[in-house]
């Protein structure tokens, strides 16, 4: 047994040996990675644009009070500008190394935008009845919104009438203004931020914000997810004592 013993420990020491020989990951690596993921969202079609990123607690923009730090792109052209050329991307990825990316909704793609816990109770649930769900990406809680989890779904297209666009960016129904916390449906001239990014506060060696589905999933109809979501919303405005009434299926479901 002393043998057994003796011949364990010197292999358990081996072990340690080769693990501290292991080659640690690298900036070079971490930076290969960051574009690595950029590349496969603009191969799955999201086009991107380059956005601010943190230094330290304020925003690259420079801007004093700037409402949404490292949140934002960079060009005012953003709609436009926002592309899935990988050359261009590389070209952008690797000039500006610390940069956020956004990806400009309402042309390939919409997003439906949720509280971090509400978003995680809707997606068990909907993987549980075998909804498709599509591309998913989540912020940190530390992230200072207290997290939100993005789903990322096909856009509505463009409707014959310029009335049917639906606003962006709202905690509300698009069409009676009712008030809906939480859900928030960014397409045309939204943008969300795609992982990874890095946000203000973050000191984590992880982005704030990373997939937790990848871009190579299928987009979804966005209707197919709208009921689960917003009843995940109103449990979690109701568990955090937020005071709303008759909102729980707020968005209209039923239009096509």
């Amino acid at each position: 047994m002393g043998d057994g013993i003796g011949r364990y420990r010197g292999t358990e020491s081996k072990l340690a040996q080769w693990l501290r020989r292991r080659p640690k990951r690298t900036a070079a690596d971490d930076e290969s990675h960051r574009v690595k993921l950029l590349l496969d969202a603009a191969a799955a079609g999201l086009p991107l644009a380059p956005a601010a990123y943190p230094v330290g607690y304020r925003c690259s923009c420079e801007r004093i009070g700037c409402p949404t730090p490292a949140r934002h792109p960079v060009s005012f052209a953003w709609q436009t500008q926002s592309t899935t050329d990988r050359a261009q991307i590389e070209r952008w990825a690797l000039g500006e190394p610390e940069a956020n990316f956004i990806t400009a909704t309402g042309m390939v793609h919409d997003v439906l935008d949720v509280p971090l816990q509400a978003g995680r109770a809707a997606l068990e649930r909907l993987l549980a009845e075998g909804i498709d769900v599509g591309p998913v990406a989540e912020s940190a809680e530390s992230a200072g919104d207290g997290g939100r989890m993005l789903f990322f779904t096909a856009t509505r297209g463009t409707p014959e009438d310029e009335d049917e666009w639906w606003p962006c960016e709202l905690d509300c129904h698009p069409e009676t203004m009712a008030e809906h916390p939480g859900l928030r449906w960014h397409c045309r001239g939204s943008y969300v931020l795609v992982p990874p990014a890095r946000l203000i506060g973050d000191e984590d060696e992880q982005p704030a914000l990373a997939w937790v589905r990848g871009p190579e999933h299928a987009l979804p109809d966005p209707l197919n997810l709208l009921e689960t979501l917003t009843d995940a919303c109103a449990r979690h405005a109701a568990e955090q004592g937020e005071q709303h009434t008759g909102h729980e299926v707020a968005w209209p479901l039923g239009r096509r």
